[in-house]
């Protein structure tokens, strides 16, 4: 058969409707599908159009309409890709399936309404281009990233994979906390810094770094000891939030902060062989207090000068936390949200456990008033009750 002969077929196997009729089937219900090319797209489509190229149709079609009875609408720039389009589909299973008749230019010639979608420079795109090409993420995740902020606490082990990939990614805007500096110790584990900035705040050198690495990004530095009278003053200027800190005060500040603030937490820790990661992004979803409501003794919780730490262990930690960035600020994938991820580098196994928001939580449970900060030091101690002390420091 003739491509002529299978598209009259093909027209009298789908209902075609005019572009004046979408918008009322949209609002029934029915999902609009842009089969054009991203480099199409980026001329305009329909606000309430959801770009899939006609390349990856297939693969995503099960995540976009996972019910194979939802309408669908399909729009390529005439009808001839979403004709074929249609067909393949029917041979998935849907049932629902209608073609706009004259598509995009016809919709365009109409002067129907649509929206130039902010797609990434010349630059962008060519360093990005190996991810941008995943239809998962796409010019309109990446254009997400550019415009996320994510703030990470400590440049350290946690912090400089989780850094390092994150610029790579094309994070817009990367804040970094760290009082401390360099030292030849840190090294092993901490691939931001190199020996001959031994002595130099670690904030600084992992400016050097990232901007060297990506000189499109924007690096911000904070070198300071985060306290609870600074933290929401940074917080508030970021959307993700990243904590490679290793001590328990900083981590029930950083935690208690993001629930009060309404910021995602993305937690990660490390000791000897072994490492967790979650994400904890509040709405009625465990906090850090719920995973330890009480801190451990500090016989049971040493920390890195004391018990050791194997370099690549914080590497594949801080980079599993760099993974759950990006899915949230690009809206894709499944996020570690009410679930944490244990790793056993000792005999290189995973382990999930899942978590449960604590309903009496004095921090996240609906409902609760901001019972105000403590003093943390003390609090991780044990040495006094959770009063509020506003200006403790961690």
């Amino acid at each position: 058969m003739s491509l002529e002969s299978r598209l009259q077929q093909l027209r009298q196997t789908f209902r075609l409707v005019a572009p004046a009729q979408v918008a009322a089937r949209v609002d029934a219900g029915a999902l609009l599908l842009d089969v054009r090319e991203a480099d199409e797209i980026a001329q305009g489509t329909p606000e309430s159009a959801q770009a899939v190229g006609r390349g990856y149709l297939e693969m995503r079609i099960g995540q976009l309409a996972p019910d194979r009875d939802r309408p669908l609408i399909l729009m390529c720039a005439v009808t001839t890709r979403s004709l074929l389009a249609a067909d393949d589909l029917r041979q998935m299973g849907y049932s629902n399936l209608t073609v706009v008749d004259g598509g995009f230019n016809r919709w365009k010639n109409e002067g129907l309404p649509y929206v130039l979608p902010e797609t990434p420079d010349a630059d962008a795109l060519q360093r990005y281009a190996r991810q941008i090409v995943l239809p998962e993420l796409g010019q309109a995740g990446q254009q997400r990233l550019a415009q996320s902020r994510v703030l990470l606490i400590g440049a350290g082990g946690l912090g400089s994979p989780a850094a390092l990939y994150l610029a790579a990614a094309g994070i817009g805007t990367l804040g970094l906390i760290d009082h401390d500096k360099v030292d030849r110790s840190n090294l092993h584990r901490q691939v931001l810094h190199r020996d001959d900035r031994v002595g130099m705040a670690k904030v600084e050198s992992a400016r050097r770094t990232l901007e060297a690495l990506n000189p499109a990004i924007r690096v911000q530095t904070h070198e300071l000891r985060l306290d609870s009278g600074n933290v929401e003053a940074i917080f508030e200027n970021y959307d993700v939030v990243v904590d490679g800190s290793d001590n328990f005060p900083t981590r029930y500040l950083v935690n208690d902060a993001c629930v009060k603030l309404g910021l995602p937490l993305v937690y990660g820790a490390v000791q000897g062989f072994e490492g967790q990661v979650s994400v904890f992004a509040g709405d009625g979803r465990p906090c850090y207090r719920c995973l330890f409501p009480q801190p451990p003794a500090a016989e049971f919780a040493p920390n890195c000068n004391e018990a050791g730490v194997l370099g690549v262990v914080p590497g594949i930690i801080g980079l599993l936390q760099a993974l759950e960035v990006i899915k949230l600020v690009a809206k894709i994938g499944e996020p570690l949200i009410g679930r944490l991820l244990l790793f056993d580098g000792w005999s290189t196994r995973l382990r999930e456990v899942r978590l449960k928001a604590d309903p009496d939580c004095r921090y996240c449970a609906p409902g609760r008033d901001f019972p105000g900060y403590v003093d943390y030091v003390q609090f991780c101690a044990g040495t006094t009750s959770e009063s509020t002390e506003a200006a403790a420091h961690a």
